[in-house]
């Protein structure tokens, strides 16, 4: 990849075309910043994952755009180039999804891609996110985090992702829509186990709910109170003493020698593998040494 510096903020909109990406409220309107909304009236074209939803937003702003454009994972192949030849005309895009900042799980990443890729100016406007909105007050860790989006439709390929965040030790971020939320809950529970986990729908909005509780108890609690809305899931990362035991028992199946030949065909020198296997069992290097001679 060819380095690229970009440097976009000293003038808002100049002569060249450039791409915004600019967050909006994710439910409640007064979320709505002012540098949002200038940039709506400023821009030529407006982008967005669902025309019909945007022009809500619109018409509660008083803004008129010259162009409003349709924008989504369907149409993305074609819109896509259609919207760079716009810019690299001179005109200024303005994309927007249906709420919260675009690019995060909608096909806004990939006309960012094709924006760097022509050379225009990608200018971020901040604004609401929901992740991270039910995050900070789920009061799970949050100094470290990993956002996993929408979680694929097959089983096995919901395992093949959870299994790789099964020794994540930082809060994990779900979106989930709510005829699949129990099924998920349940994949959840059968794959990292039984951990604490909130459940946060309608954020900013009247009826704003946060469920804290293990998996299991919100599997219940969904049973008895059927679900409604996208959710935000935020599940607690593995417990350092769940990771200390995994680390102890995954060598125990294993013969002295067999330990060693796993670090060695990991890569590891023959002298290291025995350091490693000593580690592992409590043993001097030496002790090693002596029984793989015996």
């Amino acid at each position: 990849m060819t380095l690229h510096v970009q440097k976009s903020f000293s003038e808002p909109f100049g002569t060249a075309g450039k791409l915004y990406l600019v967050g909006t409220p994710i439910g409640n309107l007064e979320d709505m910043t002012f540098r949002a909304i200038k940039t709506l009236q400023s821009c030529d074209i407006i982008a967005a994952e669902d025309t019909r939803q945007t022009r809500k937003l619109l018409t509660h702003f008083e803004i008129t755009p010259s162009m409003l454009f349709s924008y989504h994972e369907h149409n993305k192949s074609a819109s896509g180039p259609e919207l760079i030849r716009y810019i690299i005309e001179g005109k200024n895009l303005a994309l927007v999804s249906d709420a919260g900042l675009p690019a995060i799980s909608d096909p806004g990443s990939d006309l960012v891609r094709l924006a760097i890729e022509a050379g225009i100016t990608v200018i971020p406007i901040p604004g609401p996110n929901a992740a991270l909105s039910a995050l900070i007050v789920s009061g799970l860790p949050t100094e470290r985090f990993t956002f996993g989006g929408f979680l694929p439709r097959e089983k096995k390929d919901i395992r093949k992702v959870l299994e790789s965040f099964n020794e994540s030790n930082g809060t994990l971020l779900f979106y989930e829509s709510p005829h699949r939320i129990r099924k998920t809950l349940m994949h959840l529970e059968e794959i990292l186990g039984d951990r604490s986990i909130v459940l946060a729908r309608e954020l900013t909005k009247r009826h704003e709910e946060f469920v804290r509780g293990n998996l299991q108890e919100c599997i219940e609690w969904l049973e008895q109170h059927p679900p409604l809305g996208e959710y935000c899931l935020l599940v607690e990362g593995i417990r350092e003493e769940e990771r200390k035991a995994e680390r102890e028992a995954w060598w125990q199946v294993l013969s002295l020698e067999e330990h060693v030949a796993h670090y060695e065909n990991e890569g590891n020198s023959r002298k290291d593998a025995m350091k490693k296997t000593a580690g592992d069992r409590g043993l001097t290097k030496r002790d090693v040494y002596n029984a793989l001679i015996e």
